[in-house]
C-alpha cells in the first residue's frame, strides 16, 4: 500500500491524482444534490479523460526508474488518456445525440390510406404511418386530374409548404 501511495504522490502521476479528487468531488456532488445537465457528454468525457490518464501516469510512474522519463511519463500518459477516452466515449456519444426533429417532409416518399369520401386537386385527407409507428391524419391533394377514393392507398411524393399540404398519387396506377 506505501508503494501504491508513493506513486500516486509522485511527479508526474500527482498532477492527475489531484485532479481524480476534483472528479470524484463533482460526481459526488452531483449525487448528494441531483445536478442535471443538458450535456452530459462533457463532464463524462472530463472524467474518463482524468482516470485513464491517472491510471497511464500511475502505470508510468511505477515501470520507470526514478526521477528518469518522468516528462516522457508525463506526455505518454495524456496520449493514452486521450486516445482510450475517445474510443470508450463512442457509445456516450451515440446515446446522447441529439434526435432529428420531426418534420412534415419526413411522411414524403410513405404511403397513406385516404380517409375522406374522395382526394382532388382541392381536397382529402389521408392516414400516413411515421417511423415511431403513429399515425397521423394529413391534408393531401391529388396530383392533375386524379381523383382517389376512401380506402385507396396513395403515394406522398411531395409537401406543398405554402398550402400546408401533401401531394399524392393512386399507387395502384401511379397518376
Amino acid at each position: 500500500m506505501t508503494e501504491f501511495l508513493a506513486a500516486a504522490v509522485a511527479f508526474p502521476t500527482v498532477v492527475f491524482s489531484l485532479l481524480v479528487l476534483v472528479v470524484l468531488a463533482y460526481w459526488l456532488t452531483v449525487a448528494l444534490v441531483g445536478l442535471d445537465f443538458d450535456a452530459p457528454v462533457l463532464p463524462i468525457s472530463i472524467s474518463f479523460f482524468v482516470l485513464v490518464t491517472w491510471f497511464a501516469a500511475l502505470v508510468g510512474t511505477v515501470l520507470t526508474p526514478e526521477g528518469k522519463l518522468r516528462y516522457a511519463v508525463l506526455g505518454g500518459a495524456v496520449l493514452v488518456g486521450a486516445l482510450l477516452t475517445r474510443i470508450l466515449l463512442i457509445p456516450v456519444r451515440n446515446w446522447t445525440k441529439p434526435e432529428k426533429p420531426a418534420s412534415r417532409n419526413d411522411f414524403v416518399g410513405r404511403t397513406a390510406i385516404v380517409r375522406t369520401a374522395r382526394v382532388t386537386g382541392n381536397y382529402g385527407q389521408a392516414e400516413v404511418t411515421a417511423d415511431d409507428g403513429g399515425t397521423a391524419v394529413v391534408q393531401v391533394r391529388a396530383a392533375e386530374s386524379t381523383e382517389l377514393k376512401a380506402g385507396q392507398t396513395a403515394l406522398i411524393f411531395d409537401y406543398d409548404a405554402e398550402g400546408e399540404f401533401f401531394w399524392v398519387v393512386d399507387i395502384t396506377t401511379g397518376g
